[in-house]
């Protein structure tokens, strides 16, 4: 799977700016110390979310979840969601965006080598942003179509080891389920949990739908609460169709009628294959009823609150 923000000419990454501790500076000279605890032990909070006409797609609940994580981390980096937000908006005006991949990362800074970290927090800031396809009604998703979808023998980290809702710059967990892929040609892993159950792809939730409802598998797992999970969800209830949140084996996905992931850069993408299985029988490819309607309705949300005039 192509990265859809790595599309770019080398020539407009080269003229980006990104924010590093609240100064905008050229791409190429954007860069953090060796000794900052975010590269050295993943020790850092990061949010994924997609702009569209200029408009963070959901703001407050990126910025609740990004607190969630710091709180987890006991990362007390003593900047407010608004100034957070207005580091953001600078980004993507600086590089005129108006549709747009951003990342938003806090780690604990600079502290001496060792494993404890200090209290005391001087945090390092970073928002990166890159152009993505417009959204909405009428567009092109940014994924490279319907996915292929494998499960691998690495499994998602119990949440007692480390917390599943907490988004840290440890992906160490999903890298690895991806290289599993290098021999099959999938597009995402799919992740069990340590009891053997569905849990969510490397950077993706799981949804299927079996005939009876829109399943998928239960933030009581090591699941990560997506925005654009959590969007889906309300969509599907606003439409009256009944959604589970439960703990499935891996053949109620490869059985299912229809199944799909989310994320904040793919939305709703369609599945095509489950382990090698076409979904459904026919191997096109091709969204089902629920998939399509949820995405359009998707697409729907976004038009009407991101390019006409309304806040996400």
């Amino acid at each position: 799977m192509s990265d859809p923000t790595e599309r770019s000419e080398a020539s407009g990454d080269a003229d980006r700016l990104y924010h590093v501790d609240g100064d905008l500076v050229p791409a190429a000279e954007a860069t953090v110390s060796v000794e900052d605890r975010g590269f050295a032990y993943g020790d850092a909070a990061f949010e994924t979310m997609r702009a569209y006409g200029r408009d963070l797609f959901r703001w407050d609940a990126h910025a609740d979840r990004l607190a969630d994580t710091c709180e987890t981390l006991a990362l007390d980096h003593g900047i407010d969601d608004a100034e957070l937000k207005r580091r953001v908006d600078e980004t993507l005006a600086a590089n005129d965006l108006a549709d747009a991949y951003v990342k938003l990362s806090i780690s604990r800074g600079v502290q001496p080598g060792t494993l404890d970290p200090n209290p005391e927090v001087d945090p390092t800031v970073v928002v990166i942003a890159k152009p993505l396809a417009r959204g909405g009604v009428g567009s092109d998703p940014v994924h490279d179509g319907p996915a292929a979808l494998q499960t691998t023998k690495t499994r998602k980290v119990a949440d007692r080891a480390i917390p599943a809702a907490a988004k840290t710059h440890n992906y160490l967990n999903g890298i690895l389920a991806r290289l599993e892929l290098r021999v099959t040609g999938a597009d995402e892993a799919l992740l069990l949990d340590p009891d053997g159950h569905v849990a969510e792809g490397a950077t993706s939730n799981l949804f299927f739908v079996d005939g009876t409802a829109l399943k998928t598998p239960s933030l009581d797992g090591p699941i990560l609460p997506g925005v654009t999970r959590a969007t889906v969800i309300d969509l599907a209830e606003s439409e009256g169709i009944p959604v589970e949140e439960g703990t499935y084996a891996p053949d109620a996905v490869r059985e299912a009628d229809e199944v799909f992931l989310t994320n904040s850069t793919w939305e709703v993408r369609p599945v095509a294959t489950v382990d090698g299985i076409a979904v459904d029988g026919d191997g096109e490819g091709v969204a089902g009823p629920l998939t399509t309607l949820l995405s359009r309705l998707f697409d729907r949300r976004i038009e009407e609150a991101g390019y006409d005039g309304e806040r996400l």
